[in-house]
């Protein structure tokens, strides 16, 4: 059996490749991560059970547990849960707020509530998230029935790559949608993150 030590971030899997990213680019060795299908986002009422089991199911293990989620839709019952459990999450909603940091966030709906929000992970599967789940593949026509309110798109892109924001821009006219680009970066994930792997190699774990 594992030693307990180290810190074990307990994240959603449309955050892995960001996560493993930033892991390898500052050589974040204590830190170890275990992704949740990001096909619960389809489900959020599944969200605060299944990432209760993962923290029980790991917390011999490793001396400090935290959660790469917002609420996701939870309608707080993962805060719930992470108060039960002694653990902390990302700060915000949703991965949209932790991204382009939550005054950033605030400002972009306030200009314009009627907006649909794009991250990297969801440009690449538009289609396993969207269109297909909504139905769009087989009944394009009611495209305008569920978007009827959006009036924008903004793409909150992590990694600028111009083939990225060239589709985020023939989507947003393919819904005809206004569009508007920001570089978030990695926003508060990787803010949060570096906090953790600064406590995690100040922290002498045993052996």
């Amino acid at each position: 059996m594992k030693a307990r030590g180290g810190t074990l971030v307990i994240a959603c899997g449309a955050l892995a490749r960001e996560i493993a990213a930033l892991r390898r680019a500052n050589q974040w060795d204590g830190i170890d991560v275990r992704c949740l299908p990001a096909e619960l986002h389809n489900r959020p009422e599944r969200i605060a059970p299944a990432v209760r089991a993962e923290i029980q199911a790991q917390r011999a293990h490793y001396s400090q547990i935290f959660v790469a989620y917002g609420d996701c839709g939870t309608g707080g019952h993962l805060d719930a849960v992470l108060r039960e459990e002694g653990a902390e999450r990302l700060p915000g909603a949703h991965c949209y707020e932790f991204f382009a940091t939550p005054d950033v966030f605030a400002a972009l709906a306030e200009a314009e509530p009627g907006t649909f929000y794009l991250t990297d992970f969801l440009l690449k599967n538009f289609e396993r998230f969207v269109i297909r789940p909504l139905g769009l593949d087989r009944h394009p026509e009611l495209r305008g029935e569920y978007f009827r309110n959006y009036k924008r798109l903004v793409y909150l892109a992590q990694v600028e790559k111009p083939d990225s924001i060239a589709r985020a821009r023939a989507i947003a006219q393919d819904f005809g949608f206004s569009f508007e680009y920001r570089l978030t970066g990695y926003g508060q994930l990787g803010t949060r993150l570096q906090a953790l792997a600064a406590t995690t190699k100040a922290t002498p774990w045993p052996a």
